[in-house]
């Protein structure tokens, strides 16, 4: 009998062995294959790898680095569960059995912000790309083409965007949720929708039943919205009407003009936030959203949208005359400054705006005359830090702002 038990424990440690070690090999497959799939978009590292014997697995510590991002995206725990060790198996054995009910979480959600999120090949390209104007247009300074980003959050005191995932699929939808620390949050119900992986390819099988988004500012709008309008030095109420005629302007270069209650409950969002909540539907033109052929056509066609819990009617668009923008006969400037790979050199930079430049080579000229040349440290509201190499190390010099007289950044480009 203690052979038999003995032989059982034996068989039964065996079996967890082979178990966690078939789990741990099958992960580090089905990452390296994802990570040579997204190897043109970025570079993802997995982090560590453990299971669980009810079907779990886990990774820890994983980061995904956007080429596009100068910050990477670091997930503090990515736990998948399937059920059962078997469904588990299987689905790393052949990601495309996936159950038909599994769910996935990803905990400590992290992205750094920095002034500059975008790599300057990024901003260069969407600067010089042609195409309809944007309709989402926040200005955030008297210059309508600086427009919010990166930079303002961390001066609204928002410098990183932290939070948790959820994704769970089941037979009859898919649920998905994003909740972050005071930026807010999103909730997806999409019913008959189901995730597919395919040779290394995710889709999304969609039914005829649209997707529910509903997203939740936590107060973030009232605080862009006062942030924007000081900055540019107007009344909120004023900004928020800039913002909707930003979108007037882009859906009438589309063809298309928005009605009164669509533009009332955009610019209301602007300065109140809240809960909103939509129907999409990802496989028609303009998500599903109406469009009528004019004002006294198709009545009751309206939009499915609630504010705050209450249903808002009238909310459509209608065809138009599509409005060509007219091309100024000077050409504008952007904002953030072009680089051109073929020139380099010392170009001066306004004083308010260091915090951009913080790791790049500057060049600072004091009242006395002096001048520190290194890498930009650290910037605060009464002083910068400059740290020059010196004898294989570095030092740092503190510079208080008001005795500066001149600022220069080693780049490309022209000079703003």
């Amino acid at each position: 009998m203690k052979r038999l038990l003995a032989t059982l424990v034996i068989l039964v440690l065996i079996g967890f062995a082979a178990f966690k070690a078939g789990v741990w090999w099958l992960a580090d497959q089905r990452m390296a294959e994802a990570r040579q799939a997204l190897e043109q978009h970025g570079v993802l590292h997995r982090g560590s790898i453990s299971s669980g014997i009810e079907g779990r697995l886990v990774l820890n510590d994983a980061t995904w680095q956007d080429f596009e991002l100068t910050q990477p995206l670091d997930i503090t725990r990515a736990e998948l569960d399937t059920g059962s060790p078997v469904n588990l198996l299987s689905a790393l054995f052949d990601p495309a059995s996936l159950p038909a009910q599994w769910t996935l979480r990803l905990d400590g959600l992290d992205l750094t912000l920095d002034p500059t999120m975008l790599r300057n090949w990024v901003t260069a390209e969407g600067v010089n790309s042609d195409g309809d104007p944007a309709l989402f247009v926040l200005s955030c300074a008297p210059d309508p083409r600086q427009q919010l980003g990166s930079g303002d959050l961390i001066r609204m005191g928002i410098t990183a965007l932290a939070g948790d995932g959820f994704l769970r699929q089941t037979p009859d939808k898919l649920h998905a949720e994003l909740n972050t620390i005071n930026t807010g949050s999103l909730e997806l119900d999409w019913p008959e929708a189901r995730i597919r992986v395919q040779d290394s390819e995710v889709s999304v099988a969609s039914g005829s039943e649209p997707m529910s988004l509903t997203i939740r500012d936590g107060g973030l709008m009232r605080r862009i919205a006062a942030y924007c309008a000081r900055e540019a030095g107007i009344e909120t109420g004023e900004w928020a009407g800039r913002a909707v005629q930003s979108l007037a302007a882009g859906l009438e270069a589309r063809g298309l003009a928005a009605s009164d209650q669509l533009k009332a409950l955009y610019r209301q969002w602007l300065l109140e936030g809240g809960e909103l909540k939509v129907n999409l539907q990802p496989g028609q033109p303009l998500f599903g959203v109406p469009v009528r052929a004019g004002e006294n056509d198709g009545e009751g066609l309206s939009w499915l949208v609630r504010y705050n819990g209450a249903a808002v009617p009238d909310v459509y668009l209608t065809e138009a005359e599509p409005v060509i923008q007219e091309t100024p006969d000077v050409a504008v400037e952007p904002v953030v400054p072009r680089e051109d790979p073929e020139t380099e050199s010392w170009y001066p930079a306004e004083l308010e705006n260091a915090e951009q430049w913080i790791d790049r080579q500057v060049r600072v000229t004091l009242s006395n005359e002096n001048v520190v040349e290194g890498r930009l440290v650290s910037v605060s509201e009464r002083e910068l830090e400059v740290a020059r190499v010196i004898a294989g190390g570095e030092v740092a010099y503190p510079m208080l702002i008001r005795a500066i007289t001149n600022f220069e950044v080693w780049r490309r480009g022209r000079a703003q």
